[in-house]
C-alpha cells in the first residue's frame, strides 16, 4: 500500500485548519460546511486528516453539539488568528496600503546636494506626503556609499565619476565647470580663460580626499602645468566666501552658484567635463514605496530604466 506523502497534508493544512476553526466556532459540522460552501463529508474528512497528522482527538460529542477537547482548545488558540489573517489578507493589505503614505525615508547626500539640488524636491515631497518622516543624512560621497551598501540609507543623491560593480548610478542633472574669482581679481576682466592663466594663482579647493581635487589635478597634469592650493576648505559656501575675500580662486560646478554671490565667474568647459548628479543605489536594492515616491518626483522617467534586482 502506497503511503500518502506527508507533504500532501502540509499543502492542505490551511484547508484543514480553516475547517477546524469554523467547526470550533459553530460547534457544528453542518453549519461549518455551509459557511465554507463545502459538503459535510468534506469537512469531516479534513478534521479527521488533521487529527491523524497531529495524533490527537479534537472534538467530543455532547448532545446535538460537538465540543473541543483540551487539545482542540489549544490548537484553536494557536490557529484561529493565523486562519483569520490569511482569510482577511486582501482586506488587511488594502487597509495597510494607506501606511505607505507614512513611514520613514533616509537619503544620503553631500552638503552641496542638500543645499542646491534637493530643496525643491524635499519641499514638493513634504507637500504631497506630510506623514512620511524624511531624514537627510549629510555625508561625504564615500560615507554615503557606505550607508547605501549597508542599507542604512534608502538611496543617495550625488555625483559619481566611477561606478562600482555593486552600485547603480542614474545621472539626472548636469552642471558646468566654472572658475570663480573675486570681482577685483585680474582674471575677472580676461576673456577665454585657460588653465595657464589660472596656474599662477592660489586655488581654494575642497578637502584632498574628495573627487574635485583629483579632477583638477588631472586637468593641470594633462596640460603639463603646475598649480598650488592656497586654502583647503570644506563646503562650497565656505569656498565662495573666501573667494569673495580675495583669498584665492576656485574651480567649481555652477550647481553651487545662485547668482547672489559677489564673485566673477568664467566658463571652463574646454578643460573640465560637465558634472552630473543623480540617484545612487545598491545594485539589486528593493526600493520602499517612500523611496519610489521621492525618486519619482526627482525623475518621473527613472523607473523606465531601473529594474529592481537588476
Amino acid at each position: 500500500m502506497t503511503k500518502t506523502p506527508a507533504i500532501y497534508y502540509k499543502q492542505n493544512r490551511l484547508k484543514q485548519l480553516r475547517a477546524f476553526c469554523h467547526v470550533s466556532r459553530t460547534e457544528s459540522i453542518s453549519e461549518a460546511a455551509e459557511k465554507l460552501f463545502l459538503s459535510q463529508p468534506t469537512v469531516s474528512l479534513q478534521i479527521q486528516a488533521l487529527e491523524r497528522e497531529l495524533d490527537i482527538v479534537l472534538f467530543e460529542r455532547r448532545g446535538p453539539r460537538i465540543k473541543l477537547t483540551p487539545e482542540g482548545k489549544l490548537l484553536y488558540e494557536l490557529s484561529n488568528s493565523l486562519v483569520d489573517g490569511v482569510d482577511n489578507l486582501h482586506e488587511t493589505f488594502s487597509a495597510n496600503l494607506g501606511k505607505m503614505e507614512s513611514g520613514e525615508l533616509n537619503i544620503a547626500a553631500g552638503e552641496s546636494t542638500i543645499l542646491y539640488i534637493l530643496p525643491e524636491f524635499v519641499e514638493e515631497f513634504n507637500r504631497r506626503y506630510p506623514l512620511i518622516h524624511l531624514k537627510l543624512l549629510n555625508v561625504t560621497g564615500r560615507d554615503g556609499m557606505a550607508l547605501v551598501r549597508e542599507d542604512e540609507a534608502d538611496f543617495a543623491v550625488g555625483s559619481m565619476i566611477e561606478e562600482p560593480e555593486d552600485i547603480v548610478y542614474k545621472p539626472i542633472f548636469s552642471y558646468n565647470p566654472v572658475l570663480i574669482t573675486a570681482l577685483d581679481h585680474p582674471l575677472c576682466e580676461k576673456e577665454n580663460i585657460t588653465l595657464k592663466d589660472i596656474s599662477p594663482y592660489g586655488l581654494i579647493l575642497p578637502p584632498h580626499h574628495l573627487s574635485t581635487w583629483r579632477v583638477v589635478d588631472m586637468a593641470f597634469r594633462q596640460q603639463n602645468l603646475s598649480y598650488h592650493v592656497a586654502l583647503e576648505a570644506g563646503g562650497w559656501e565656505i569656498i565662495k566666501k573666501y573667494v569673495e575675500l580675495g583669498m584665492g580662486v576656485s574651480i567649481v560646478t555652477d550647481v553651487c552658484l545662485t547668482g547672489d554671490e559677489k564673485i566673477c565667474r568664467k566658463p571652463l568647459d574646454a578643460y573640465f567635463p560637465k558634472r552630473s548628479y543623480g540617484i545612487v543605489l545598491r545594485r539589486g536594492k528593493f526600493l520602499s514605496p517612500q523611496a519610489k515616491k521621492f525618486i519619482g518626483i526627482m525623475d518621473p522617467d527613472f523607473f523606465n530604466d531601473y529594474k529592481e534586482k537588476d
